[in-house]
């Protein structure tokens, strides 16, 4: 598929998405209500509180971009829209891959879970043009190696995961509201500066 993109339609998906950082905070907190789920009733409730909280990760953080006067939905004839769903498909299927970890040993679960997310982050760098998204999917990864290594408890490693997102979240969400800020021009603007990309 050839996708030929400019840096408007990276500019598109902020506008619409507030950089991402709704979601990035939405996710933190599931993280850490999962954790504390471990902490109170044990790591099964823990694991079942992360995927079906994460699955309400999206249409939670569409009601607070609404909130914030964003749309939450960039342009049909955006490309990014495709690098978008194609790093959808492959959260689920780490999901899946991090569920099939979880009953082999229940310690791998939190640790997947963060590799995967980490995964996703990268490419979010891409879809709105902010390397701190690069920073995020390294903490991350890092925070999962930790975990994995050190061999954290469950609860611990999600409290870990969940404490790197929400940070980040804030970081992103201050620079999104802050007095001043210019607002990145819509798709559709005039940018000579294109890239042709092959996926």
């Amino acid at each position: 598929m050839n996708l030929t993109l400019t840096h408007t339609h990276q500019a598109d998906m902020r506008a619409a998405h507030g950089d991402g950082a709704a979601g990035v905070l939405v996710s933190g907190l599931v993280w850490l209500l999962a954790a504390l789920v471990c902490f109170q009733w044990g790591v099964s409730q823990g694991v079942w509180t992360l995927l079906i909280g994460g699955a309400q990760i999206y249409p939670l953080s569409l009601v607070v971009l609404k909130l914030l006067g964003r749309s939450g939905k960039a342009g049909v004839d955006n490309g990014l829209n495709a690098l978008a769903l194609a790093s959808t498909v492959w959260l689920i299927l780490g999901c899946a891959m991090a569920y099939g970890l979880y009953r082999l040993k229940p310690e791998l679960f939190f640790p997947a879970m963060m590799a995967t997310i980490a995964c996703r982050y990268l490419v979010f760098a891409s879809l709105y043009g902010l390397r701190v998204y690069w920073a995020l999917g390294a903490a991350l990864w890092g925070a999962a190696a930790l975990a994995f290594f050190v061999g954290l408890a469950p609860a611990w490693a999600a409290a870990l995961g969940g404490a790197v997102e929400v940070a980040f979240g804030l970081v992103l969400g201050e620079a999104v509201v802050r007095p001043g800020r210019a607002e990145p021009r819509a798709h559709g603007g005039v940018d000579e500066a294109r890239t042709a990309a092959r996926v």
